[in-house]
């Protein structure tokens, strides 16, 4: 496991806290502000071949200090997150265990797998990608790709049904495999808990987006967040959140700080240190690291990450008080490019932890 030495760092005493309205600022002198704007520069400039960025918001100590908007796009527009939601459904079920209505150790409460060799499988073994679940996690290919059939194929209505009932092919906690089935049983199993194991569908997803609005959006005025449900009263935790790349950012920067706002731990103490606690790391380059529903950084002490699959990313480093949130289209066989791009404006910020 990574072994963590980067803390979370404190709301600098000078700059308020966002709530209705972000704080904006200009770069601090120890920024090197010409290479953020050069970076911010080529991603404006970029190829059509390359994808499109759409938003793009960075929060250094607290301000929004630079901000590019793509076409027909602006601060007000709601963009999806794909896989970033996953991260959201981590930080969900954060607030149940903070709650105490959650042991992530214990077997998870999860009715396809009663009665068989799935029984054994924690809730922790699902926040860490290690559930032993078959699941091909292919955007491509939809002869092979249960990702495909589960979001719109044979599972679309019931996707954690779906996902639960494929055979478990490793046992649960040896091996890792990135599954978008994971989190919508995941999704599922917090949906369990707030609806109090109501079964209808409405009473479901009324009382997720009901704890969603008053636990995590509202507290961090998260305003335009809209989670999407699938037939069954489900959160697509895997896939489905929209909101403009400035709440994203709010998001991240409730990691950023700790799980607090605004003086409030709404997440439980060492949550967020769980969250970006590295237990795999992935086969393909660049080889990010992967924690509890969050990627990691390798080049960047501390971080944790949200991902999505058209190039979508908020990127939280603690190490220089920074947020970095990129929304678009960009394909992943294009995304090195926009990858260099963001690492050279995340560069440009200075690390606690850096030494001359």
């Amino acid at each position: 496991m990574q072994m963590l030495d980067v803390p979370c760092p404190t709301q600098p005493a000078d700059i308020p806290r966002p709530t209705t309205e972000w704080c904006s600022g200009s770069f601090d002198d120890d920024v090197d502000g010409d290479a953020v704007a050069a970076a911010i520069t080529a991603i404006g400039d970029t190829p059509e071949a390359e994808g499109v960025s759409l938003a793009l918001v960075v929060v250094h100590r607290g301000r929004i200090v630079a901000e590019l908007y793509g076409p027909a796009t602006d601060a007000d527009t709601t963009l999806i997150s794909w896989s970033m939601g996953k991260s959201v459904t981590a930080t969900i079920l954060g607030l149940l265990v903070g709650d105490g209505l959650l042991d992530i150790d214990a077997p998870a409460a999860v009715p396809e797998f009663a009665g068989t060799g799935k029984a054994a499988i924690t809730t922790r073994h699902l926040l860490a990608m290690r559930s032993g679940l078959e699941f091909v996690e292919d955007y491509v290919d939809d002869a092979v790709s249960h990702c495909l059939e589960m979001l719109f194929g044979s599972g679309q209505h019931d996707m954690a049904h779906y996902a639960a009932s494929l055979p478990l092919i490793h046992e649960p906690g040896t091996v890792w495999n990135y599954s978008s089935g994971t989190t919508n049983i995941l999704a599922r199993l917090a949906g369990d808990i707030v609806a109090d194991g109501a079964t209808d569908p409405e009473t479901r997803r009324t009382a997720m987006e009901s704890f969603m609005q008053t636990r995590l959006f509202d507290p961090i005025g998260m305003t335009t967040a809209a989670p999407k449900f699938d037939t069954a009263g489900t959160f697509v935790g895997s896939s489905y959140l929209y909101a403009t790349a400035r709440d994203f950012g709010r998001f991240g920067y409730l990691s950023l700080r700790g799980g607090q706002w605004d003086g409030l731990q709404l997440l439980p103490p060492g949550w967020v240190e769980y969250a970006r606690t590295q237990v795999a790391v992935d086969t393909e380059p660049p080889y990010f690291g992967y924690g509890a529903q969050w990627w990691i950084w390798p080049t960047e002490r501390g971080s944790l990450a949200a991902h999505g699959y058209e190039g979508q990313y908020t990127v939280v480093l603690p190490d220089r008080d920074l947020v970095v949130v990129h929304l678009g289209k960009v394909p992943v066989d294009v995304r090195p490019p926009l990858l260099d791009k963001l690492r050279r404006i995340i560069g440009a910020f200075p690390a606690a932890g850096a030494t001359g």
